[in-house]
């Protein structure tokens, strides 16, 4: 591996995790537990962008043991990672058709991320009523979708063509 995409991953790495605990120092926008931006999601979503599926997927994983053993707990790390695999796959299945735009797959990602989660809450917590919380994610994770594409498009437009 090259020198320059090492670095390349650990700028995004660290920029996630900087991310991550910027994001934890806001308060909760709204009465609903769980509710965040997703600001982490802005530079997994451009490495998929700039660098590529596998080179995204590997950012997000450490990205996710990173800031889930830094800040989380054992289940907020259960989460995470569903919340992020989920995310992932849909975003790299979206962005892998060309009739969606980065703001597209960000909404996409942004609702499968809470789609994740919530699935598995209903799993760990062995209650089907969780579903009803579905709605409030849904609308959620579709405005910080905007917010991260919209953010990700101007930063793409911004970044240099090559990482190899």
């Amino acid at each position: 591996m090259k020198s320059k995409k090492i670095a390349y991953y650990g700028l995004c790495i660290a920029l996630a995790f900087v991310l991550s605990y910027v994001e934890s120092l806001f308060p909760t926008f709204i009465a609903v537990p769980g509710v965040k931006l997703g600001l982490t999601n802005l530079v997994v979503l451009i490495a998929l962008v700039k660098i590529g599926k596998k080179d995204a997927f590997f950012i997000n994983m450490i990205r996710i043991l990173l800031v889930g053993f830094t800040f989380g707990t054992a289940f907020s790390l259960l989460y995470s990672f569903a919340g992020g695999i989920l995310s992932f796959l849909v975003m790299m299945l979206f962005y892998g058709k060309n009739q969606f735009s980065v703001i597209g797959v960000s909404v996409a990602g942004g609702v499968a991320h809470n789609v994740g989660q919530i699935l598995v809450a209903m799993m760990v917590l062995e209650s089907k009523a969780l579903v009803y919380y579905l709605p409030v994610l849904i609308l959620s994770g579709t405005l910080a979708g905007v917010v991260v594409g919209i953010l990700c498009g101007e930063v793409v437009k911004r970044l240099p063509n090559h990482t190899s």
